[in-house]
């Protein structure tokens, strides 16, 4: 087996198993990629060449051994909100940030089952936005046109594996910030259930509407990285019953119902689904009903969800603020809306935090009447870049609410959802749609989502290759 950058989690894990490939090799290939694309792509903030090649060599040491771990020796790239050891966090913010002492328990997970972590890949300032540029590390660009953003706030990882620089990434999801960017760049991205993969030394992340998901070309790869990552820190809050997301692959989801929401959520300015993409989402309801599932348009009963999403949002924010090494380099849209947290921080807050047991029930309710919810991911394909990146507070909600205003209200349930790839724009630009589930779904998710993979073979479907240019390497070493 030759591996280029189209291997995947699954065939590098096999290859690798079978003594056909070393593990030092795959990763003097992704950090060959990387070097190559960091000029035009910017998808990492942090590359860990010497210590990667080092736990590289001691994979293969394990492997000659007759180890086997489900990961080990595969590359993977992890967020650059997420701890490793001997690393800044600096999560898209300026400055210099010190190394942390101790892995998180998400990549504990990953290097205990083998992972090799070749690097942090760029987010935008504290996750709050649905594109990656800034001031700390310059833009971050779409592999499948350098003139958009991936997306973000995952930005960063799903540049990776969309360019094949990785097989797989872990991002985080606060209000979309892992299935926005799978949208906008191919890829399958699973935001799974609250706790499933720990945020520790966090128990909760943004008042618990930010978890930790995947990024893969496919879904059994994105389903093997979570079954990886997935676990529990002894303190972690939120602790939801095992899965096997990698078993459910395989498995006939059975004939389901499936509502078609089209309709936004709530929301305080208007929101518009764009024509191209609604189009992609309804054909892609057109080949469930092919499948044999029954589809028809409903909507979930969010009602004035929002309300509650704004307090636990803007006082995540307030919280990383008054942490923050160097406040006075954030950008004024992040101080103001620490500031609204800090308002929002009391009562509001706590209001916001009770609603979620209402709103289990009501929009639970309405899986007695459906198995799976189809929505759009986003309502507009990826803006340009610096379309959003220097408008002031206000005018960057008013956009961001326009183009992803269908993300979020799974992240004030805590429930899963996986996007999946839903064929590209008249101008080539990718967008995605969203399978959402109630509390536990990730394997009836996921065996659907396999399921229209099998039928659509969006993983064949390449970027062109990016031209490497000799532009300096911002915040990479």
């Amino acid at each position: 087996m030759t591996l280029d950058r189209s291997a995947g989690l699954s065939d590098s894990v096999r290859a690798l198993a079978d003594g056909e490939v070393s593990s030092r090799t795959l990763v003097e290939r992704a950090l060959a990629r990387i070097e190559a694309t960091q000029g035009t792509l910017n998808a990492f903030r942090v590359v860990r060449t010497e210590a990667a090649l080092t736990e590289a060599e001691a994979a293969d040491r394990e492997l000659a051994a007759g180890v086997r771990k489900p990961l080990l020796g595969v590359p993977v790239a992890v967020k650059d909100d997420m701890d490793v050891a001997g690393e800044p966090t600096a999560f898209g913010c300026q400055g210099t940030h010190p190394v942390v002492a101790e892995d998180g328990e998400a990549v504990r997970r990953l290097r205990a089952a083998g992972a090799v972590i070749v690097g942090k890949t760029n987010t935008c300032e504290l996750g709050q936005w649905p594109f990656t540029e800034g001031p700390a590390f310059g833009a971050t660009r779409n592999p499948w046109n350098t003139d958009h953003t991936p997306g973000g706030s995952s930005g960063g990882s799903a540049a990776a594996v969309a360019a094949g620089l990785v097989p797989a990434a872990l991002g985080s999801d606060g209000a979309g910030s892992v299935r926005i960017p799978a949208s906008w760049t191919h890829l399958v991205g699973i935001k799974p259930q609250r706790g499933r993969i720990s945020t520790w030394p966090r128990g909760e992340s943004f008042q618990g509407i930010t978890v930790n998901g995947t990024l893969a070309r496919t879904v059994a790869d994105a389903a093997l990285l979570l079954d990886a990552a997935s676990g529990n820190h002894e303190r972690d809050p939120h602790q939801p019953p095992a899965v096997d997301a990698s078993a459910a692959v395989g498995r006939d989801p059975g004939r389901l119902r499936i509502a078609l929401a089209l309709t936004p959520p709530f929301t305080a300015v208007p929101a518009r689904l764009r024509p191209e993409v609604r189009a992609r989402v309804v054909e892609l309801a057109e080949r469930l009903a092919d499948l044999g599932h029954t589809v028809e348009e409903a909507d979930p009963p969010y009602g004035q969800i929002g309300l509650t999403f704004v307090p636990r949002a803007t006082a995540g924010i307030a919280e990383r603020v008054a942490e923050a090494p160097f406040p006075a380099l954030l950008d004024r849209r992040t101080r103001g809306a620490a500031r609204l947290g800090r308002l929002l921080g009391g009562a509001p807050l706590r209001a916001a935090r009770r609603a979620e047991a209402v709103l289990h029930r009501r929009i639970g309710a309405f899986f007695g009447t459906y198995d799976v919810v189809l929505a759009p991911t986003t309502a507009a394909p990826p803006p340009r870049i610096g379309a959003l990146l220097n408008l002031g507070g206000f005018a960057t909600d008013r956009a961001i609410i326009a183009a992803c205003p269908y993300a979020w209200p799974w992240n004030v349930l805590g429930w899963p959802g996986v996007n999946v790839p839903a064929g590209f724009t008249p101008g080539g630009l990718p967008v995605g749609a969203q399978l959402l589930g109630p509390a536990n779904s990730e394997p009836l998710l996921l065996s659907l989502a396999a399921q229209l993979e099998a039928r659509l073979r969006w993983h064949e479907v390449w970027p062109p290759r990016p031209e490497p240019e000799p532009v300096a390497n911002v915040g990479a070493g």
